[in-house]
């Protein structure tokens, strides 16, 4: 008999999310890979068995056991697309909000992403690290075990390549698992402001080629883990002709594509990405009706972001159940940020997702697993629970994996298991 280093058996639903190599679309999205009194063996921080529990228990022994006494174990969540390295916060802009001011307003009056910029600015590595560090702890324990990353408080060289050190020493430090991606051109800085082009030549000629100098050197890059360039395209922001030019030379450089598009109005930023055969394309709240079939068509998997919605009071988000049903390959993200979704928990995204978007449990749970993973290059190592896989794992305090939607506010989440050893939460 085989020994393994950790099995979970009892799981009365073991959710595996299981795609058989690529990411989920359509009726696929229904099933969640369930498999009634479920079990898992993990070797060398991998996946090794996964079948019912007479089946994995006939197989291998372990010293090791945990019995899941009937509840649910699902893969760690993916969490595609944060903003978790900055300083200060935006409290203020919270109650101009409830009064009723718009974004863009606030981000044109020098609020914010612009205030953002100013205090990550003058924070150290170690004060942004120390602060994002605590953030992933929220992440963590409500099950997010793998996530990206973005720079973009920064605006200029110096600080962009100070966020990047931060986003490794992150990972170096912390169990979660992350995949770096720099936002240099997430809005136009106040120096600027007059000059758009010159911004994006300083980014296309100055940052780009730093930043790719880094990742080259980094442990990000060293374990094969992508890197991503990423753009705001948005009136008032950048433009598609922009987004042209700054993707088409991150591409040359060896970056993967991603890019905030359709998030206020529709630009033709969502075409722009799948032709330039973006990993993802976020937002999407005016995404037009050719764009979906385009996305449909395409590999990009559409990020969607209800808490950015919920966040701010708004009754349209992203028209995900629309984007299902076309086909699309869709995941969820938190977008964890200090202004527009200041929140950690992947489970409060899916509930708002069902209640918004009206997706089914079994549909925010692949979106937040195996779809996320491949919107940000991990498909093939993570999101779900099968042979080969890093063992990332929850158990929840739960005998139905719906729960996880269905109850909001509170936190299911009884154990973390990240690359087999259980995480002390």
């Amino acid at each position: 008999m085989r020994s393994a280093d950790l099995i979970i058996h009892g799981a009365g639903q073991l959710v595996t999310c299981a795609s058989g190599g690529g990411p989920k679309r359509g009726e696929a999205m229904l099933d969640a890979g369930i498999i009634a009194d479920g079990a898992v063996a993990v070797i060398d921080g991998k996946i090794a068995a996964v079948g019912t529990s007479g089946e994995v228990l006939s197989d291998l022994e372990s010293s090791k056991i945990i019995d899941a006494e009937g509840r649910v174990v699902c893969p760690g969540f993916v969490d595609p697309h944060t903003h978790i390295v900055f300083a200060g916060d935006r409290l203020n802009e919270f109650e101009l909000k409830i009064k009723g001011a718009e974004y863009l307003d606030i981000l044109a009056a020098g609020g914010g992403i612009i205030s953002t910029v100013r205090n990550t600015r003058a924070a150290t590595e170690e004060d942004l690290t120390q602060a994002a560090l605590k953030r992933l702890d929220k992440m963590l324990a409500c099950g997010t075990t793998t996530c990206e990353i973005k720079t973009g408080y920064g605006l200029d060289t110096e600080t962009e390549l100070k966020m990047l050190r931060v986003i490794e020493e992150l990972d170096k430090r912390h169990a979660i698992d992350v995949v770096p991606t720099f936002l240099g051109a997430h809005t136009v800085p106040p120096e600027f402001k007059d000059n758009v082009d010159e911004y994006v030549d300083l980014v296309c000629d100055e940052m780009l080629p730093l930043a790719w100098e880094w990742y080259v050197g980094s442990k990000f890059a060293n374990e094969g883990r992508p890197f991503y360039c990423d753009i705001f395209t948005e009136r008032n922001s950048f433009s598609v002709e922009h987004m042209n030019r700054l993707m088409a030379k991150a591409a040359s450089l060896g970056f993967g594509i991603k890019a905030h598009v359709d998030q206020f109005t529709n630009l033709g930023g969502s075409r722009l990405g799948v032709e330039m055969r973006a990993a993802s394309i976020d937002h999407l709240d005016a995404i037009s009706d050719d764009e979906i079939e385009m996305l449909a068509a395409s590999e990009t998997v559409g990020i969607v972001i209800p808490t950015e919605n919920f966040n701010g009071g708004k009754t349209q988000f992203a028209p995900a159940r629309k984007l299902i049903d076309a086909g699309c390959a869709i995941a969820i993200s938190t977008d964890y940020n200090p202004g527009s979704a200041p929140c950690p928990s992947m489970p409060m995204a899916m509930a708002i997702s069902c209640r918004y978007q009206k997706l089914l449990p079994a549909e925010v749970m692949n979106a937040a697993t195996i779809n996320a993973a491949f919107a940000i290059g991990l498909g093939a190592t993570h999101g779900s629970i099968e042979p080969g896989k890093a063992a990332d794992l929850l158990i929840l305090d739960s005998t139905d994996y719906r729960l996880v939607a269905y109850e909001f506010g509170g936190n299911l989440v009884s154990s973390v298991i990240k690359n087999g050893q259980v995480i002390d939460l």
